[in-house]
């Protein structure tokens, strides 16, 4: 359970420089660096990027000389890439809603932070709930293994293309009838007072639909960790280091995101083996960590150079960002 974070003096330690790292970025972005609405550079988003993998790499070397050695590091790690790859048509989506409401490119850091900031506490809640349940219920792991492996079957069989419809979105419907709307754009705010009352924008609906997509990639991505590892530090850890890169990474690849059309694959045979590698252990079959993290940076690796040695003729429909 999540109690076990703190199990052992060199763990709790860790959590420890984990929080410090992340509300501390989190207060340096919003309160420093973006105080006002501005577009995000290519340039911005790269070194945002690489620091991100920096910190995340660094931290990863930390569990080994702190943690619990190099089983644990190879396991946050994995963690780490399978959960930075799926974030990848998380970030499609994103972009296809901040489009679909013609959100200014100025507005996309603010609604991206306030988006991560809520992922961070659900991905809590998630990890919480799953650790929970397989601490009681230890055969969920291989009803995880088997819808890890279905969706993986399904990815592959998708076609590239995505559609979004907001109006049929369940949540955001709930959303319009709770909270009292405005069509007004106030300069990016999420809601204003008029004549003494509180009413919302577009924007906070953008963030309730974000939120909510989230969730269903967590469904992917969270027993997808729970695959990798059942420690709960590594799962939590590794997830939130490959979120809060998620908002430089939305501004590096979104002009580029049609290039990796072969990622998608590369991606399903990752879930495919995640999943198998669960099933295995029915029959008493374990496949080491360090097996299952060369075959998720190979097949990721694969599926980039292939799509950039065979690229795909580009179509008029693709959605592109505006430099």
């Amino acid at each position: 359970m999540l109690l076990s974070l703190f199990s052992g003096h060199n763990e709790a330690l860790l959590f420890g420089v984990f929080g410090v790292i992340i509300v501390i970025f989190l207060i340096v972005d919003l309160g420093l660096f973006h105080k006002k609405h501005q577009k995000v550079t290519q340039r911005e988003a790269l070194l945002q990027s690489l620091f991100w993998v920096a910190v995340s790499v660094v931290y990863g070397v930390l569990i080994y000389f702190y943690g619990e050695g190099k089983t644990a590091t190879f396991e946050f790690f994995s963690a780490y890439v399978t959960e930075k790859a799926l974030s990848v048509d998380n970030i499609f989506v994103i972009l296809l809603i901040l489009r679909y409401f013609n959100v200014k490119e100025e507005y996309y850091h603010n609604i991206l932070f306030w988006g991560i900031l809520g992922a961070i506490v659900l991905r809590a809640v998630f990890i919480f709930v799953g650790a929970l349940l397989i601490s009681e219920f230890h055969w969920i792991l291989y009803v995880f293994g088997v819808f890890l492996v279905y969706s993986g079957i399904k990815l592959f069989s998708e076609e590239d293309d995505m559609e979004i419809e907001p109006d049929k979105n369940p949540v955001l419907r709930t959303a319009k009838k709770i909270f009292p709307m405005t069509t007004v754009d106030k300069g990016g705010k999420f809601w204003l007072r008029e004549n003494g009352k509180l009413l919302f924008t577009p924007l906070f609906l953008v963030i309730v639909l974000i939120e909510s997509t989230d969730l269903i990639f967590a469904v992917d991505s969270i027993p997808a960790a729970f695959a990798i590892t059942q420690n709960e530090f590594v799962i939590y850890t590794s997830n939130i280091f490959a979120v809060m890169g998620l908002r430089a990474m939305f501004f590096l690849l979104a002009n580029i995101l049609d290039k990796f059309y072969l990622l998608q694959k590369g991606l399903s045979v990752v879930l495919i083996f995640i999943g198998a590698k669960m099933l295995a252990e029915i029959i008493n079959l374990h496949v080491p960590i360090f097996l299952s993290f060369g075959v998720i940076i190979g097949a990721l690796t694969f599926a980039i150079v292939f799509s950039l040695i065979f690229p795909r003729e580009e179509t008029p429909e693709e959605v592109e960002v505006p430099d």
